[in-house]
């Protein structure tokens, strides 16, 4: 990368094509590992915008997809997990019925932005959470 370009920039991961996140439709999985262990993150789309989070429910520490990439409940208004039922709020995370009312999924960063192949998504690493090396 070229010298000048901010940190966060240069580690931003391009995630998919953003005509891939279909409003309440199937997510995108990413591996990534948290302080040292393998876990998954995915982003959905809600309401036109692109969200991330840490697929691990708030409740017991069970990834939420029912299916590779479902995440949303048959409405397409909220993220489901498939083990025990929580529902969440796709633009906050927040948990809003189930066992962990009050809970909230990991946020991960999201920028969607024009790219030469096109508009593309992008999650762009904080913290102890980062992509898996391949």
């Amino acid at each position: 990368m070229s010298t000048g370009m901010t940190e966060a920039v240069a580690e931003a991961v391009r995630i998919c094509a953003s005509e891939e996140l279909v409003d309440g439709g199937a997510g995108v999985r990413r591996a990534a590992t948290l302080g040292g262990g393998d876990v998954v993150v995915f982003f959905v789309r809600y309401d036109g915008r692109a969200y991330g989070y840490l697929n691990r429910c708030a409740h017991v520490p069970m990834e939420l997809d029912w299916a590779e990439g479902q995440f949303f409940e048959s409405s397409g208004l909220y993220l489901m997990c498939a083990t025990h039922g929580a529902i969440y709020a796709p633009d906050t995370g927040k948990c809003v019925g189930g066992p962990c009312r009050g809970g909230r999924l990991r946020p991960v960063q999201v920028d969607e932005r024009d790219t030469p192949e096109g508009r593309a998504v992008f999650w762009l690493p904080d913290g102890e959470l980062r992509p898996a090396t391949p």
